[in-house]
């Protein structure tokens, strides 16, 4: 019995793990993007994303990531890619703070390697961030950072050489369902297919089929920092942190480029848009000036004035986590959007997720929280 014919449309890091994953079972696969693949204005982009275990987001996501931090490996080994380096992660804040507590939950429901450090032993193993007396460590040692572009890249070169057909700056015009499955329109071309995969990150409110889901799309800025000493600031001595500190809230990324660490601030806001091409390219001054006020405050390694600035846009859902199963009211097809800026790390085991639907119309993976009905109206 043949495979079926589907179409994944969107190819930022969902749409190509799921494209590679179909593509590895042997389906006939086309995958779609207006853009090019790895490009800079979603939320693939941006040099590094963060993996970790011990999860503030809720400790039922434990077991997915466990599977995806498998399949990263397994993307490497396909492609020969180095895609995730294991440095550590951080979650710094009061001892009371939410998301300090919520992660030393998941860790101790779970039973995973974590170690607490005092404001003491926190400033003298990572001199790097500076520590308030009340402030306290929770160190993952299973977190690392990923390189958002290569992954992409590398997702979409395994599965071209498992068979997929790749289509980038093939922007969609029109999705519609048919008696057999879905006729799918890129520039007067019609594409018919049996089941099509809608990964369109935050663009998914311009697909009519998708026109009534609950996604706002915002904008997320990142800021680079130079550092004083480079080699202090590397994964080797620098993991990846989550700061909530009561002045200022950020992630924070080793150095990568030779010159500066990332931080993406949280407490400033993330701006909604309207349309996600109306993304601004830059910051204003008023971020700029706030994200070098933290860093001047909490980085005491670095020069705190952003030597670059990055823009990417991403779409949320009211509860901020993923959309991710059958596309209520239609048949033959699967919804990827909404992962609210969390769903990177997640990406393989998502993209196993995507193939099982698409495939056989289930999957083993518990999805339940993640389920596109949860927000219909009773």
């Amino acid at each position: 019995m043949s495979q079926p014919r589907v179409a994944v449309i969107g190819t930022g890091v969902i749409g190509a793990m799921t494209t590679w994953q179909l593509a590895e079972r042997g389906a006939d696969v086309l995958a779609f993007d207006t853009y090019s693949p790895g490009h800079d204005r979603g939320a693939s982009a941006g040099e590094s994303r963060i993996f970790r275990t011990a999860y503030k987001e809720g400790s039922n996501y434990v077991p997915l990531l466990q599977r995806a931090g498998r399949l990263w490996r397994e993307l490497e080994r396909t492609t020969k890619a180095e895609l995730l380096t294991m440095c550590g992660g951080l979650t710094i804040g009061p001892a009371d703070h939410p998301d300090v507590q919520a992660v030393r939950r998941c860790a101790e429901e779970h039973d995973l390697d974590h170690e607490v450090l005092d404001a003491e032993l926190a400033r003298k193993r990572f001199p790097q961030h500076r520590i308030d007396d009340d402030e306290v460590m929770v160190l993952d040692p299973n977190a690392g950072v990923l390189r958002p572009e290569p992954a992409v890249q590398a997702a979409l070169r395994a599965a071209a050489e498992a068979g997929a057909e790749i289509l980038p700056y093939r922007p969609i015009t029109e999705v519609a369902e048919t008696a057999q499955g879905w006729r799918i329109t890129s520039e007067g071309e019609e594409f018919d297919v049996d089941h099509v995969v809608f990964a369109p990150g935050p663009w998914a409110r311009g697909l009519e089929p998708l026109s009534a889901l609950p996604i706002e799309i915002r904008q997320i800025t990142a800021c680079w920092f130079a550092a004083h000493d480079p080699a202090a600031h590397r994964p080797d001595r620098l993991p990846i942190a989550i700061r909530r500190h009561r002045e200022a809230g950020f992630s924070c990324f080793p150095l990568l480029d030779g010159v500066s660490i990332k931080i993406v601030p949280h407490h400033l806001g993330w701006p909604v848009l309207q349309d996600p091409d109306d993304l601004p390219r830059s910051a204003g001054t008023e971020l700029a000036r706030a994200a070098s006020a933290a860093a001047e405050r909490l980085l005491p390694g670095v020069t705190p004035h952003p030597v670059r600035i990055g823009t990417f846009v991403e779409g949320f859902t009211p509860d901020e986590h993923a959309l991710l199963g059958p596309l209520p009211g239609h048949r033959n097809a699967t919804v990827m959007t909404g992962f609210s800026g969390h769903g990177f790390k997640l990406a393989p085991v998502f993209g196993e997720i995507g193939a099982d639907l698409a495939l056989r119309g289930s999957t083993e993976h518990d999805i339940t929280q993640l389920a596109p009905t949860r927000f219909a109206r009773a």
